[in-house]
């Protein structure tokens, strides 16, 4: 070992922006003696250099009995971020105790990237839903979630042509509602288009 790093074991040596961002990262979550390897320090000179920066140690949250039913109750079917927000715990705290409880999830959607909020906020003011959730690769009330989720907000997009020989051809077979949905249209707004239209339904 030569003189430089018995001078930084002994804590000696200022410790630099790098070795201080990782003490930052690791500290909470990842055990002294690893910390120590990586930097070279010895872990009482962690501990101090932690005190100074006022870094605290993870500390363990018992998880009640309440707790253990709302986790048992959603989260075959609820994304891990919802349950974490409700529970007031990290999503990988969830999801790891989900795994030794022996849950699994079911069906649930995958969750957004950057990439894809990011886009659903540049189509949803100019596209309706449908055509929004195609680009995307979503269901139409993926999308509406979403949209209200991120506070997104528009105005009614103007009907295009397709939209509109879709909609004469199927208000006589299905009520406004189902055609809302399919499109990705206020079920108002999709009322207040048959009616401007005139269309009918066919008598049985």
């Amino acid at each position: 070992m030569d003189k430089a790093e018995i001078q930084k074991k002994a804590g000696w040596v200022a410790w630099s922006e790098d070795e201080i961002k990782l003490l930052k990262r690791l500290y909470r979550k990842v055990k002294a003696r690893e910390i120590a390897e990586r930097t070279g320090r010895t872990r009482n000179a962690l501990r101090e250099k932690a005190r100074r920066l006022g870094l605290q140690k993870k500390t363990f949250r018992w998880w009640s009995d309440k707790d253990l039913d709302i986790l048992t109750k959603l989260y075959p079917t609820e994304e891990s971020q919802v349950i974490a927000k409700k529970l007031g715990r990290s999503a990988d705290a969830v999801v790891g105790r989900a795994h030794r409880l022996g849950l699994r999830k079911q069906n649930v959607p995958a969750r957004w990237s950057k990439q894809e909020e990011a886009l659903l906020e540049k189509l949803y003011l100019h596209k309706n839903c449908r055509d929004t959730a195609e680009q995307i690769g979503r269901s139409v009330k993926a999308i509406s979630a979403k949209a209200s989720e991120l506070g997104l907000r528009r105005t009614a997009p103007v009907w295009s042509k397709k939209e509109l020989r879709l909609l004469r051809r199927v208000y006589p077979f299905r009520t406004a509602e189902q055609i809302a949905q399919e499109m990705g249209r206020p079920v108002r707004a999709t009322r207040s288009k048959i009616f401007k239209l005139g269309l009918k339904k066919r008598k049985a």
